[in-house]
C-alpha cells in the first residue's frame, strides 16, 4: 500500500534512543512460528506425560497437576493447551488412531504387491506396539472414560484401519470369507499388542531386537495360517 500523500518525511532517531536493529538478541521477541512451535512441543510433553502416568496409575488417579508436574508447568498451565482432563485422554487415543490408519494407507500405498504390503503392516504394528506400549495399556483400560463421541471417533478409526488389512488379506485370500479374514486381523492385533503385557523375561523387558523378529513371524503365521477343514 503507498503512503499517505501528506505523510511527513521520517525523523532521524534521537541519540538518546538506540534504534530497534541495534537491540541485542535478549530483547528480540520470538517470533509467532517459535511460539507455535513453542506451544506444540508443551502439548506433546503433555501428551506423553499423560501416556505414562495414566498407563501406570490409571486414569481417574492422575491429576491435572501430576500431568503438569510431569510436563514441566504448573496443574493450571495445562488448560492452556487442554479443556480438560479427558480431553488430554481423548487426543492421545484419537490421534493415535489417526496416526495408524493414515501409517497403514501409506504402507498399502507404498507396496501394491499384497504379500509386500502384509509384511510392511505387520512390521508397521510391531514398530507402534514396541514403540508406544504405555498408549496400549491406557487404551485397554480407560477406553471407557472417554466420552461417547470421542470413544465412535476412536472406534471408526480403528474400525478403518482393520479395513485396511482385510483389503491386502483379500488379495491373498480370496475365496476367503470377509468375516473371516477381520477375525485373522483381530487375532493377529491382539497377538501384537499384548506386547506391553507379555514381552518379559524373568522380569525383565525383552530386548526389541529379539521381540521383533519373533513378533512378526507369529503374526504373519496367524494371518495366513490354513483354516482346518470343517467336522462331520
Amino acid at each position: 500500500m503507498d503512503a499517505a500523500p501528506d505523510a511527513a518525511p521520517p525523523r532521524e532517531p534521537s541519540a538518546h534512543r538506540s534504534p530497534s536493529t541495534h537491540a541485542g538478541p535478549s530483547t528480540q521477541r520470538a517470533s509467532p512460528t517459535q511460539r507455535g512451535q513453542a506451544k506444540e512441543n508443551r502439548r506433546q510433553a503433555l501428551l506423553s506425560a499423560a501416556a505414562s502416568l495414566f498407563a501406570v496409575n490409571g486414569f481417574n488417579r492422575v491429576s491435572l497437576e501430576d500431568l503438569g508436574a510431569a510436563a514441566g508447568v504448573s496443574g493450571p498451565a495445562v488448560y492452556r493447551h487442554f479443556p480438560g482432563k479427558q480431553a488430554v485422554l481423548a487426543d492421545l487415543l484419537v490421534t493415535v488412531s489417526q496416526e495408524l490408519l493414515d501409517g497403514g494407507l501409506e504402507v498399502v500405498a507404498r507396496n501394491p504387491d499384497p504379500a509386500s504390503a502384509l509384511r510392511c503392516l505387520v512390521a508397521f504394528q510391531v514398530d507402534f506396539a514396541l514403540g508406544k506400549p504405555d498408549v496400549i495399556r491406557v487404551q485397554d483400560r480407560d477406553f471407557s472414560n472417554l466420552s461417547e463421541q470421542d470413544q465412535a471417533a476412536v472406534r471408526s478409526l480403528q474400525l478403518n484401519y482393520v479395513e485396511v488389512w482385510v483389503a491386502v488379506l483379500a488379495k491373498l485370500r480370496p475365496d476367503t470369507e470377509i468375516g473371516e479374514l477381520r477375525m485373522r486381523a483381530h487375532a493377529t492385533f491382539g497377538l501384537i499388542n499384548s506386547t506391553p503385557h507379555s514381552v518379559r523375561s524373568h522380569g525383565r523387558k525383552m530386548a526389541s531386537r529379539s521381540a521383533r523378529p519373533l513378533l512378526e513371524n507369529m503374526a504373519l503365521a496367524a494371518l495366513l495360517v490354513e483354516a482346518p477343514e470343517p467336522g462331520p
